[in-house]
């Protein structure tokens, strides 16, 4: 079948990576990203993955609510949803007056801070349970970054931990296999993102932001973070005031470089730098990339992508290529896939692969079923099926994404995909109205997990089985209890460790059709 990007005016955020989800694990706050598909000191989660344009996701995932606040507050309208988080249980009115709207917005601030204070909690409690199997902490930051809660648990507890929540709370739908943990769980992130600023003494400073506030905290290794990235992002730094570069600050609104990003591609050893700029004026540019490059000439891409807004997103609209193709290569199950430096892909490749091969497997294809790979970013699940499967559909909002993923369906020689750029949901009930049909159905969601009007869509267009990959158990628990009121019935899960020395666990669901 020959590919096709069909465009659609319609809304939704499906496609929408915002700094947070790209990379699932780590806490928000600090700045830096987690999983994949970031909203700065929003709720201190980093439950949400990475910008790709200048859409956020919902910042904020209320998990299992109170049931009695539920049942009072229901639905409220979609400016209140984007304002307080869009993981609301599914059940209530639409619609409502704007005195209830008034009441709902109160009882949905106490609904914060109770679900605040139980983060805070939680992971007071997981540290204070670390500290005492270790007396020293492996990193000198482990309080103040709040990125890595699990860091000083050893590494088997860890494991314990994250498969006691999701046995937890997936007990009531299916059983949960052994969790799928790494065979070195450290220095496993390939992005790694650093905001620049100056310290009060005055001196260029990288690193992340303290938890729960806008101070920059300077690191400048991290356990979890690739080695090489971290030695760029410190040669960079030291380059800054020969160059007579200024950093941004944040508070006055003036200076130049304001983060630095470096992806780095696993399997072929690419390294992708990308500079976010205050302004598209950058003296000496050609200079500097070659001093950058003469102590590190493994890299293979320097990009500049500019971002004058006053913001809390990383990344801006505008990218001048300033050395290589602005784009790098990994392999991945496989297959070849192109990561630009908007691309949502997993930051833990070794990881990934087992998942991926896990979600494929799950869905039992024999190379006779039409497969929908529902928000499928630049195409990795989709692309490492298509060889199971008799056809292929990606769905993805995201029109940056859906180029990369016609691109790499291309370059893998995989004729059996198409891609549309369309909002999932409303595309299959498209589907469905036109007698289409289709065996099984990807989802891969964000950590807000998937709405109502999705479900009701993979319900319309009745697959055999559908596969959930979720990157939040809680929402995960929500949403199989919604798809059992439409028919589905949970099989089994599968966790999978994909960001260790965090509080943060993958899971695959298999769901399957019930008999009528």
């Amino acid at each position: 079948m020959e590919y096709r990007e069909k465009k659609f005016k319609s809304g939704g955020e499906n496609g929408k990576k915002n700094w947070k989800k790209e990379n699932a694990g780590r806490n928000g706050n600090n700045g830096r990203d987690v999983n994949g598909k970031t909203e700065r000191n929003s709720g201190r989660k980093e439950t949400q993955n990475f910008v790709s344009g200048t859409e956020k996701r919902n910042g904020r995932n209320y998990g299992n609510q109170d049931k009695s606040v539920e049942k009072k507050l229901g639905y409220i309208d979609e400016k209140l949803e984007k304002k307080y988080g869009g993981a609301w249980n599914h059940t209530g009115e639409k619609n409502m007056n704007a005195g209830d709207k008034k009441k709902a917005v109160s009882a949905a601030k106490r609904q914060d801070d109770r679900k605040t204070a139980y983060v805070q909690g939680k992971n007071a409690s997981v540290q204070a349970e670390a500290k005492t199997e270790r007396k020293k902490s492996l990193c000198p930051h482990f309080k103040t970054c709040g990125g890595c809660q699990y860091l000083d648990m050893p590494y088997e507890k860890q494991l314990e931990h994250k498969k006691k929540e999701v046995s937890d709370l997936l007990r009531p739908f299916c059983r949960v296999e052994e969790i799928i943990g790494m065979d070195d769980p450290f220095h496993y992130r390939n992005k790694v993102h650093a905001v620049m600023a100056r310290d009060r003494k005055g001196r260029i400073i990288s690193g992340v932001y303290k938890e729960g506030t806008h101070t920059v905290l300077p690191v400048e290794t991290c356990l979890i973070e690739n080695k090489k990235a971290d030695e760029i992002i410190g040669t960079i730094r030291e380059l800054l005031p020969s160059f007579k570069m200024k950093v941004f600050d944040e508070d006055t609104g003036y200076g130049f470089l304001r983060h630095v990003l470096v992806r780095t591609a696993h399997a072929t050893g690419e390294i992708m730098v990308v500079l976010i700029t205050a302004s598209p004026v950058f003296p000496s540019k050609n200079n500097f990339v070659k001093a950058l490059r003469k102590v590190h000439p493994e890299i293979t891409t320097v990009v500049q992508n500019v971002n004058g807004r006053d913001t809390s997103m990383v990344l801006g609209e505008k990218e001048h290529v300033l050395y290589g193709p602005g784009f790098i290569v990994d392999v991945l199950c496989g297959k070849k896939f192109r990561i630009s430096s908007k691309s949502f892909y997993q930051i833990n490749p070794v990881q990934t692969e087992k998942l991926y091969n896990l979600a494929i497997e799950a869905a039992g294809l024999t190379g006779k079923e039409t497969v929908v790979d529902a928000y499928c970013g630049i195409g990795t699940i989709g692309i490492v099926a298509a060889s199971a499967a008799k056809e292929v559909i990606g769905v993805e909002l995201n029109k940056d994404a859906v180029r990369d993923a016609v691109t790499n369906a291309k370059a893998n020689g995989e004729k059996n995909i198409r891609f549309y750029n369309n909002d999932a949901g409303k595309f299959m009930v498209q589907m469905a109205s036109q007698n289409a049909h289709a065996d099984v159905v990807f989802m891969d969601p964000p950590r807000s997990g998937s709405t109502e009007e999705f479900m009701d869509a993979v319900a319309i267009l009745n697959p055999d089985r559908v596969v959930y990959v979720s990157c939040n158990p809680e929402t995960l628990a929500r949403d199989l209890a919604y798809f059992k009121k439409k028919g589905y019935r949970a099989e089994k899960a599968w966790a999978v460790d994909q960001f260790p020395a965090t509080s943060h666990v993958e899971t695959v669901c298999l769901l399957s059709r019930k008999a009528q």
